[in-house]
């Protein structure tokens, strides 16, 4: 695993000593070496984590005019390599990027498509005089990107094959803080990415926070040349469908699993697996297994019961004889990872799972420099409690208005529990989303903020962006493109498309990438290999849902692997007690954050009603615990990051 930066000018001579300081900004993303490249317009860094050919596979790397910069790993390199080598090629090293380079050299443009893994790449191609950026289809590596004209930095979001924008440069890095880290590159705040972030918990791709800054989308691939900068998507989840499915479709589901963990657990360097003791994480523990005579597992469990796995993990460690290593934290231990995620999160991210993720990272580096997880297991098979409200939800909508109002009032009633997933929590959520039209349902269940709760709470300037068509742009983009093939709005397909095209990539992935990036750790994701997505989405949603049962070919596919005890416990996420902490250990961070000359200083939040709202929920009056962290990380964000000319500019409708 890498990290990677560079510049590409057209207009005149790039800074190599701007992309020398990107660089060295993602010393984490990769402590063992780095390099350089700069020659007419061109100028790349690379760090390098070394996990495949420790000495051979320095970047970036030239063949034939071409020039390479890679984050990310091949899993199918070799086969790759030898169809390379049937074609003439040759190779001097066993790396992974001289294939990556020298199918470029085969394919051109499409060598992308033969590629499986997870990647952001940028290649130069001295012999055209362009630049390939390509990003791997899930969305495991990210992919920061800024374009210029002139003097001028550019605002405009470039979409999937539209006409090409006018760009003469273009700065790139894995993390906005490489963009950062030129010191020229405007950081005014995107509104449009504001009041998404504060309804998602996340910046959605192709935006980011900063408004001009943008992100690679996962599965394109863009190219800037004289022309301009354009891009196109190269690959798209397959439709589900009965043909083709085999009368059990476990057992290939289990032959395509294991050779996903088998290809993940190839490295020069050792590897291990992080085991929460969920069916996901155990089911890879288990193939993984198979493969290795001598297997080590991670976890961590912490003193808050309704929060704490350790019981499953430990079960699954000794059913699988795996050597496990497990470290039991105290609240105040998560706490005080507070600032760490702050600062390696460059742009607002309220998922507070970040906070044990960095610790389980950070605990698994101590003895391995790859882990492989379970990401991907619950947006594939249908594994969210969500997904079991899904068919009840349209019953309940179809309630006239006036009496859901009811059971609305009556839920407010309930007392507010800060356990894991209390009931009261799940009632009110589920209520939530019964008046959001279908494509956003699922996202009103899992966000923060609704548009008519944000009007009450944001700045004046802010308003003319409350609409929908704004604060859901993309979850709306993405349901849209899913029915244009053919997958109805109302469906559990349609929800499957959602978490896996928004909620995985811009949230899941995200918090992965940076956890375990910040250890210097590489994870691998074996549910995400390309084989195992493809298959899994041609699965009609019955083969994945009951009316009581969740990831039901998978439970199947692993049920002579797993331990009963594990496959039919139910769902538990990694999660924290932050609405107790901000009653208890966190409170007087949210006083100081919520302060009056905090509040007005952010430029972001009207005073009275963000202090009504903190004061709701320390008097136990609501579990407001969801829209109160998401506006403290924005706050902590705005004050880590945030230079004297970011800012809400007037705001407009556009």
């Amino acid at each position: 695993m890498c990290g990677i930066a560079g510049e590409i000018r057209f207009d005149g001579p790039p800074d190599p000593e701007a992309v020398r300081r990107m660089t060295q900004s993602l010393f984490h993303r990769g402590p063992d070496e780095e390099g350089y490249f700069s020659a007419g317009p061109v100028a790349f860094g690379h760090r390098r984590l070394s996990i495949l050919d420790l000495v051979g596979g320095t970047q970036p790397m030239t063949r034939e005019g071409c020039t390479l910069i890679f984050n990310g790993q091949a899993y199918e390199h070799e086969s790759l390599r030898q169809s390379l080598r049937e074609r003439g090629h040759s190779f001097t090293t066993r790396s992974d990027t001289e294939v990556v380079l020298r199918a470029y050299l085969e394919w051109g443009e499409s060598f992308v498509e033969r590629v499986h893994g997870m990647f952001a790449i940028a290649l130069w191609d001295s012999r055209e005089q362009k630049l390939v950026l390509a990003r791997d289809r899930m969305g495991k590596k990210p992919l920061y990107y800024a374009l210029g004209a002139g003097g001028a930095w550019a605002s405009a979001v470039a979409s999937a094959d539209s006409a090409p924008l006018f760009a003469t440069r273009i700065v790139f890095g894995s993390e906005p803080k490489a963009l950062l880290a030129r010191g020229d590159l405007p950081v005014d705040l995107d509104e449009n990415a504001l009041v998404q972030y504060l309804a998602l918990e996340y910046v959605p791709s192709p935006l980011s926070i900063y408004r001009s800054v943008r992100k690679l989308p996962a599965a394109h691939l863009a190219i800037l040349d004289q022309k301009g900068f354009r891009m196109r998507r190269y690959w798209d989840f397959p439709r589900p469908t009965p043909k083709g499915v085999p009368d059990q479709p476990e057992a290939e589901l289990l032959r395509l699993l294991d050779e996903s963990v088998a290809r993940r657990l190839v490295a020069d360097v050792p590897v291990g697996v992080f085991l929460s003791g969920g069916v996901d994480s155990t089911s890879v523990a288990a193939l993984a297994a198979r493969h290795r005579s001598r297997l080590e597992t991670f976890s961590i469990g912490f003193d808050e019961s309704s929060f704490d796995e350790s019981a499953y993990s430990s079960l699954a460690a000794k059913r699988l004889g795996t050597e496990h290593h497990f470290q039991r934290l105290s609240g105040s231990t998560c706490l005080d990872e507070i600032p760490a995620a702050v600062a390696h999160l460059d742009e607002p991210f309220a998922d507070p799972s970040i906070l044990p993720s960095l610790l389980l990272s950070r605990f698994a580096r101590r003895r391995v420099t790859v882990a492989l997880a379970g990401d991907g297991g619950d947006e594939l098979f249908a594994g969210y409690d969500t997904f079991l409200a899904h068919r009840p939800a349209r019953l309940l909508a179809a309630i006239p208005p006036p009496i859901r109002s009811l059971f609305v009032a009556a839920a407010r009633r309930l007392p507010a529990a800060d356990t894991n997933m209390s009931f009261d929590f799940r009632l009110k959520q589920l209520l939530r989303g019964l008046s959001a039209p279908p494509s956003l349902r699922h996202q009103v269940w899992i966000g923060s903020f609704l548009p008519a709760e944000l009007r009450e709470l944001l700045h004046p300037d802010l308003l003319p962006r409350m609409r929908d068509e704004i604060v859901y742009h993309q979850v709306l983009e993405d349901a849209a493109r899913a029915k244009a093939a053919g997958i109805s709005t109302d469906s559990v397909d349609a929800a499957l498309r959602f978490y896996l095209d928004r909620y995985l990539v811009d949230d899941i992935l995200v918090k992965a990438d940076r956890a375990s990036m910040a250890a210097s750790l590489e994870l691998r994701a074996p549910f995400l290999d390309t084989h195992v997505v493809e298959f899994a989405a041609r699965l009609p949603s019955a083969q994945k849902l009951g009316l009581w049962h969740t990831k039901l070919v998978l439970k199947r596919a692993v049920r002579a692997l797993v331990p009963r005890e594990i496959l039919r416990r139910p769902k538990k996420g990694f999660g924290i007690p932050v609405a107790r902490w901000i009653r208890g250990p966190l409170r007087s961070m949210f006083e100081d954050l919520f302060s009056p000359q905090s509040l007005a200083a952010s430029s972001v939040f009207q005073v009275a009603p963000a202090q009504r709202l903190l004061q709701r929920h320390l008097r136990g009056e609501a579990d407001l615990r969801k829209p109160l962290w998401t506006m403290a990380i924005f706050l902590l964000w705005q004050r880590r990051w945030a230079r004297s000319n970011l800012s809400v500019p007037q705001a407009s409708a556009a």
